[in-house]
């Protein structure tokens, strides 16, 4: 099984991913092909033991910066990005891993790779801890304008991967809004709940974004504008949280021995809201396996995101996803006729 690493992505480059990767190779037992500066990987991996792991470098002289727009997608035609995904393409490898820039890698993607047959806009995907289990939340940033044909698509993939993959009969579809009540929300969240009240799916509402966290639905809905902005507002309420709490633990010698004693506990509780901990979000909707981490994701972040992507090649999860978008999308579309 071979994963192909963007060893330029994210805001530390190789000083991370070449470190995850090798991590990664070492603990899940695949095959890893670093793509990107060779200079600058050889340099990183001097400094581990990477005979361990199989390691590959594959050199990509050029990088696509996180701020670059899509003139530099398409004129550099040997970047870290863009051949990493022509691997997956040629067959070279099953999956592509990369923290780099998020428009860059949903636009080559689907460029390279195609978007499945019935879906016009892949979703970017990502599995958020709850207090019931785990929520997707779909689309968290691929698409910052989107259509209800689209929204309905975002949908029917979610419903699908809970179903097919984390084993969830029915799964509650919720649709992002400012609002429960389905008068609530702009033009595009109206008519969207029209639609899906009208699916098969198993359409439960508007959801707040209180309730992103609650387990009140196993997939939520929104365009990646909404998605991404609520994304990160939850990134940086933990941070905050978890920064104050440290304030407050070295106010008192009680407040620290509290801290001592609860240490072990708080430690599992930051794990369960620790996005390093989960990898990346899943782009859904393409020919492939592509999974795209956050931008400041440290060394831990890089190994869970190869071993996320070494999970959807196991689980055959692009197989249930492309013989499952068919089978729906016609009862999907029947419905509503």
């Amino acid at each position: 099984m071979r994963v192909v690493v963007d060893a330029m992505g994210g805001d530390f480059g190789p000083k991370v991913t070449v470190e995850g990767a090798v991590r990664a190779a070492q603990e899940f037992k695949v095959e890893v092909l670093l793509v990107g500066a060779e200079e600058l990987i050889k340099k990183e991996l001097d400094r581990f033991n990477a005979s361990k792991g199989k390691v590959t470098l594959v050199d990509a002289a050029e990088a696509i910066d996180m701020g670059e727009g899509v003139l530099a997608f398409r004129r550099k035609q040997r970047s870290s990005i863009r051949v990493g995904t022509q691997l997956v393409k040629k067959g070279e490898a099953e999956a592509f891993v990369s923290t780099g820039n998020t428009a860059a890698i949903v636009y080559l993607s689907k460029k390279i790779l195609g978007a499945l047959k019935g879906v016009e806009k892949p979703g970017l995907s990502l599995l958020v801890p709850t207090i019931k289990g785990l929520t997707l939340l779909i689309d968290v940033g691929a698409n910052v304008n989107c259509r209800p044909h689209h929204l309905e698509q975002f949908a029917l993939m979610g419903h699908i991967f809970m179903e097919s993959v984390m084993g969830l009969e029915e799964p509650r579809i919720g649709l992002m809004s400012i609002g429960e009540e389905r008068s609530k929300g702009n033009e595009l969240t109206k008519e969207v709940f029209e639609r899906l009240q009208s699916s098969t799916l198993n359409f439960i509402g508007n959801i707040e974004g209180k309730d992103i966290y609650s387990g009140k639905a196993d997939v939520i809905v929104s365009d990646g504008f909404t998605g991404n902005v609520a994304l990160k507002v939850s990134e940086g309420v933990v941070d905050t949280i978890f920064y104050m709490a440290r304030n407050e633990v070295m106010k008192n010698i009680f407040s620290k021995i509290g801290f001592f004693l609860m240490k072990r506990n708080l430690k599992k509780l930051y794990r369960k809201v620790d996005y390093t901990e989960y990898g990346g979000a899943q782009l859904l909707g393409i020919n492939g396996v592509c999974i795209i981490g956050h931008g400041r994701s440290n060394a831990n972040a890089v190994k869970n995101a190869v071993g996320l992507a070494r999970d959807f090649i196991v689980n055959k999860v692009q197989e249930k996803i492309q013989s499952e978008v068919a089978r729906l999308s016609q009862t999907f579309d029947g419905a509503k006729t």
